[in-house]
């Protein structure tokens, strides 16, 4: 457990990452480009990192499919970072996909389990997530330009509020100050 003298700190974080979070969120569409950029740039590393691990164990069964496994990273890698456009709107697609699929799982649960308390809002929550992916997928390429940008900037937020709270919840276990004597 941290000091709870560090409150301060803690809170000055997560007033920096609300503020960085709002600043993603004007331009959410620079925001989406860099990090299609940033994920080309990881997968090329872990292409790298799976090719070198390949010739480090060639003679284990499975070389050639970890060597292509990493062929493929860095093929994908370099395809994002050249096309940052068309890798968002991949991304976003994969997004839309897994969306509509965790809305009919989590739709078709609720119904399943409709004797259990809260089962509507299971299927409230599944009918979202399926309204959601459909949307996104139906307001291709343009919402490719501002998704991933946008998550980044609620996940930046929402990590400085969780920052706040945290901080200030140092700062109330701190001893109260003494009272100056008269």
């Amino acid at each position: 457990m941290p000091s709870a003298n560090k409150w301060a700190l803690f809170t000055t974080i997560g007033i920096l990452l609300i503020i960085l979070g709002f600043v993603a969120a004007i331009d959410a569409v620079f925001v989406t480009l860099a990090s299609t950029i940033f994920i080309g740039v990881l997968l090329i590393m872990a292409g790298i990192m799976q090719g070198v691990h390949a010739f480090a164990v060639r003679d284990w069964s499975g070389f050639l499919f970890s060597l292509l496994g990493g062929v493929l990273y860095v093929i994908a890698g370099g395809v994002l970072i050249e096309e940052p456009v068309s890798g968002s709107v991949a991304l976003t697609l994969f997004a839309a996909v897994c969306f509509v699929v965790i809305g009919v799982i989590r739709s078709v649960m609720a119904l399943q389990h409709r004797e259990l308390a809260g089962w509507g809002i299971v299927l409230g929550s599944g009918l979202i997530s399926l309204l959601v992916g459909l949307c996104l997928y139906f307001t291709l390429p343009w919402s490719a330009l501002w998704l991933i940008g946008t998550f980044v900037a609620i996940e930046l937020m929402a990590s400085g509020i969780g920052w706040v709270q945290f901080g200030l919840a140092l700062r109330r276990m701190l001893p109260p100050p003494s009272l100056p004597q008269a």
